[in-house]
């Protein structure tokens, strides 16, 4: 192994490292969601804070950094892309049972097609929601970047209620708890893999390709956020939905800062 290949790979197993960390959170909100019994207003405040924490992260770190590595044109081209696509992969899971994924009091009635897969339908969707922050997390250490806190920390606070929503939903179902704790540790891999393969594989691409790459992520990672974190969150917290969600990005933008 050559002197420069140590370095790297050692570099990329750190992004899979903090990229499986954040798919942690699943874990432990599954873990919380199918043997405890929380308050579905608590855990639509942690999901309104969480989307408070992403929205600042996403603002701070992610677009005003794609811009000044790419400009404006590849910024916009890419935020853009990227919302589109969650958009569309987001509308047919969401066809087929994943529309609620994040909604812990959500129990299907139906043997009709939107429901037949709902499980996996709510398991593909967590790895829509998660594959754009996950690449995030690797494309932040290129060219010698460093982790950022505030992202790590966002992405782990907005998983927690998935995992603990859906997990909560699975077990209505009868779902053992073997088999729902083997989705979200897969996913949290999966995750991981991403946040390793993203930081490996993309070194060489030109400065203003990462900077696409970042903003598309952001734009998907907004997209999901009005898709199916704020609807959910307003769903219990009703009125306060707002006022948690600023608290959330204030915190985010204030760890960012100090």
């Amino acid at each position: 192994m050559t002197p420069f290949m140590t370095p790297l790979i050692v570099s990329s197993f750190q992004a899979a490292f903090w990229g499986g960390f954040t798919g942690i959170a699943l874990l432990v909100g599954s873990v919380i969601g199918y043997f405890g019994q929380l308050n579905q207003r608590v855990v639509a405040g942690v999901m309104a804070f969480g989307s408070g924490t992403l929205i600042s992260a996403l603002s701070f770190e992610l677009v005003e950094k794609a811009y000044q590595k790419g400009g404006i044109q590849f910024t916009v081209i890419g935020f853009l892309s990227g919302a589109l696509v969650y958009s569309v992969a987001n509308f047919f899971v969401s066809k087929y049972g994943a529309k609620h994924r994040k909604r812990s009091n959500f129990l299907p009635q139906s043997n009709t097609d939107e429901f037949r897969n709902n499980d996996w339908s709510i398991a593909i969707g967590a790895l829509i929601d998660g594959i754009p922050e996950s690449i995030v997390i690797g494309l932040s250490m290129i060219k010698g970047g460093t982790i950022s806190i505030v992202m790590i920390a966002a992405v782990f606070v907005s998983n927690i209620p998935e995992g603990l929503s859906s997990s909560a939903g699975m077990r209505k179902n009868k779902k053992s708890w073997q088999y729902v704790l083997t989705i979200w540790l897969s996913i949290a891999v999966i995750s991981a893999v991403c946040s390793g393969t993203a930081f490996l594989f993309l070194q060489n691409l030109n400065v203003r390709i990462i900077a696409l790459i970042t903003a598309s992520a952001a734009g998907a990672v907004l997209a999901m956020i009005v898709d199916t974190m704020i609807p959910e969150a307003f769903a219990e917290t009703h009125n306060f939905a707002g006022l948690i969600t600023v608290i959330g990005f204030l915190c985010a933008f204030l760890l960012d800062k100090i």
